[in-house]
């Protein structure tokens, strides 16, 4: 198996950096360097931007207003945007329901939304996790009864990432409630909008407004807005999952991250020395840089295969465990070696009484925090273990 870029593809990776070097607007990419927050209009700057080149939705096939990207180019491309310092691709739309919308959509829902997806027009978020059902997803409760040509919906979804910004959301509802819990449940798209919908922010522990809870009363939503048929909507699920999952591994967030750690490590001062000369520091920078490596290749193998037509399986889940592991990982070193100057406050918000983090670091600490998470969206890390092993016993 071939694990370099052919030509073509170092081609590609060259016409990349060229666009990032004279496209991404500074100001955006010290922003995302620092891990500051960034705005709705930061983020549709960014789409824009894209989308005049054609590359926000660069793996969607040219007939619905891609590239036609492969495995490889896709991969190329996120890697040196987070290496750029890029802010990333808001995943709801583009990676998750576009796909979703090109496999099982009719087309009278292509047509509608997946142009609306590429301008901008429509911010859609994901209403998956319930107070009782994140990981143990078929254990939802919210309902989508029949009532004529509508679903009359009830119920509430929960961590809805940047709901705030959203006109639309994407769901999974219970249309039957007898047989297996997977069995009764539908994937239908609902415009906020509708009357019953209440969204509420949920304040993170770094004081960030990242998440939403949303309430739905009696809200109407009509039949032809269920993806696929009723009551198969575990199917639409579980591929739209596998999508999540491997976007989440983030090879190159990684990267990009312990190359800041390795800046910062050479700056701080302990003892007299650089802290990146500390030998207990030094050799857990260096496991993480060694998992950080073997992680890459695993991911261009997968990828390798993934090009040549190969169904990937339980492998996606293998990349989100150790992916998620080691941007954790790299997240706490940071914090080890800013010290004192880690506590969880950006620099302007302190009063002088406690150390300020170097230039660049201010949100470090809030960084840590907020990515305890990325081990347990998308299906926990502790399902991924149960994927992988009953992946096993099927071999």
């Amino acid at each position: 198996m071939d694990l370099t870029y052919s030509p073509a593809e170092r081609a590609f990776q060259t016409d990349v950096r060229d666009f990032l070097a004279e496209n991404l607007p500074p100001a955006l990419s010290q922003k995302v360097n620092a891990r500051r927050e960034l705005t709705k209009d930061d983020m549709e700057r960014w789409h824009a931007i894209l989308n005049a080149r054609g590359w926000l939705a660069g793996p969607w096939p040219k007939a619905f207003g891609g590239q036609g990207w492969g495995p490889i180019e896709q991969h190329i491309f996120e890697e040196e945007c987070c290496l750029a310092g890029a802010p990333r691709i808001v995943p709801f739309g583009l990676k998750m329901l576009g796909p979703v919308l090109m496999k099982f959509g009719t087309p009278e829902q292509q047509a509608t939304y997946l142009p609306r997806i590429l301008d901008g027009t429509d911010w859609w978020c994901q209403g998956y996790s319930e107070p009782g059902a994140g990981s143990d997803l078929a254990s939802l409760k919210t309902r989508a009864e029949r009532d004529g040509d509508d679903y009359v919906i009830n119920g509430q979804k929960t961590w809805t990432t940047l709901g705030q910004h959203a006109n639309r959301i994407f769901c999974l509802v219970r249309t039957k409630a007898d047989g297996k819990p997977q069995e009764g449940i539908s994937f239908v798209l609902v415009d906020l909008d509708t009357p019953g919908i209440e969204m509420r922010p949920i304040r993170l522990i770094e004081g960030g407004h990242e998440v939403n809870e949303v309430f739905f009363t009696d809200v109407r939503v009509p039949v032809t807005n269920r993806v696929g048929a009723e009551n198969e909507g575990w199917t639409i699920a579980k591929f739209l999952l596998g999508h999540e999952r491997t976007n989440i591994a983030g090879v190159g967030f990684s990267v990009q991250a312990l190359e800041q750690v390795k800046q910062l490590a050479g700056k701080v001062m302990r003892g007299g020395q650089p802290l990146i000369q500390n030998t207990l520091f030094a050799a857990r920078l260096a496991r993480i840089e060694a998992e950080l490596e073997a992680m890459k290749i695993t991911n261009l193998r997968m990828l390798a295969r993934a090009a040549q037509g190969d169904r990937l399986g339980a492998e996606p889940s293998m990349l989100k465990i150790k992916g998620t592991e080691i941007r954790q990982a790299i997240n706490d070193l940071a914090r080890r070696a800013l010290g004192p100057a880690a506590a969880p406050f950006p620099s302007e918000d302190l009063d002088g009484n406690l150390p300020i983090a170097p230039e660049g670091h201010a949100y470090d600490a809030a960084s840590y925090f907020n990515n305890r998470k990325i081990s347990i969206y998308g299906g926990s890390n502790e399902i991924q273990r149960n994927i992988l092993a009953k992946g096993m016993m099927q071999r």
